[in-house]
């Protein structure tokens, strides 16, 4: 009798984790709420094979009343699916920045990567151009000062207690499978708002690719992300890492230049733009999104937070 009931506990938590997990999934608040009334532990379930938890399925379809729900019952904020995904990655995928929001107020681990590329949540904003999903997950390393970005060019002038700088950059030029940065992945998909942002905060626009074996790279190790915008085939992503210093001349394993990138993946709009440098400086506003005092907003938030 005892083992019996065992059983039915286990079906029992079973079946009411399936409805958390269609809740956290369609949006159904009160729902979620009932559930997690009944039983709080139902926050740590997931599903058979994908392991996704209901904090994944939330995250992923920008239910962010429910994500707060499931990270103020106590989920482990940074449970991993099969694929070795959180739920900050999968929020930041479909650009869910008001989960983001949430998931870094409760102070995601954002230097987690997957199992299957290597990449962190920044690698998945940069990849569909999600600049806001970018600044939210950077909120701790850039200063709420006013001409943040004159500042950082000069740092060696002027001393930041807020800022380090080589943590900015180690997070920005962080590397998945196959040496790929955020940076390759923004230009590749021709996000120019993203690629912009990057470039303020310091990514690097001589960083090239490697050879990896888990990692099908149709362009050619040792390529940069000026290789990568001009198989993308997007001007002004070219233009914009032209202004800041990108090679022309560049060759990666295969021995191509952009120029040959950009002809070998019928990109001919980009001819003249990859055959020679602009006479002339290229005048390229910052972003916009640098300016926001996110790291104020965060530290105020959180006090709210922990005296909740």
């Amino acid at each position: 009798m005892r083992f019996l009931s065992l059983m039915g506990n286990s079906f029992g938590c079973s079946a009411s984790g399936e409805r958390l997990v269609s809740a956290a999934r369609d949006g159904d608040l009160q729902e979620a709420k009932a559930l997690l009334e009944y039983n709080p532990r139902l926050a740590r379930y997931s599903t058979f094979g994908v392991r996704n938890s209901p904090l994944h399925y939330s995250a992923a379809q920008g239910h962010y009343e429910i994500v707060s729900l499931l990270v103020e019952s106590g989920v482990d904020i940074n449970l991993r699916n099969f694929r070795g995904q959180t739920a900050l990655m999968q929020a930041c995928q479909y650009g869910h920045w008001e989960v983001v929001q949430i998931l870094m107020l409760f102070k995601a681990n954002i230097h987690k990567t997957d199992y299957l590329n290597g990449g962190t949540a920044l690698h998945f904003a940069a990849l569909n151009g999600h600049t806001r999903c970018i600044r939210l997950l950077l909120a701790d390393y850039v200063p709420s000062i006013p001409n943040f970005l004159n500042t950082m060019r000069r740092t060696q002038e002027v001393s930041l207690s807020d800022f380090d700088e080589d943590s900015l950059s180690e997070m920005i030029n962080k590397r998945a499978d196959g040496g790929i940065t955020a940076l390759h992945m923004a230009a590749l998909n021709g996000h120019a708002e993203s690629l912009q942002l990057l470039l303020d905060l310091g990514a690097c626009v001589t960083d090239v690719t490697v050879e990896d074996g888990t990692t099908i790279d149709l362009i050619g190790a040792g390529s940069t992300a000026l290789h990568y915008a001009a198989c993308g085939g997007n001007a002004v992503c070219c233009q914009v890492l032209i202004s800041r210093g990108a090679s022309l001349i560049a060759q990666n394993a295969n021995g191509w230049t952009p120029l040959m990138v950009a002809r070998s993946w019928h990109r001919n709009w980009l001819e003249g733009i990859l055959s020679r440098r602009p006479e002339g400086r290229i005048k390229i506003l910052p972003s916009p999104f640098i300016s926001l005092p996110m790291m104020s907003i965060m530290r105020i938030s959180r006090i709210f937070v922990v005296e909740a």
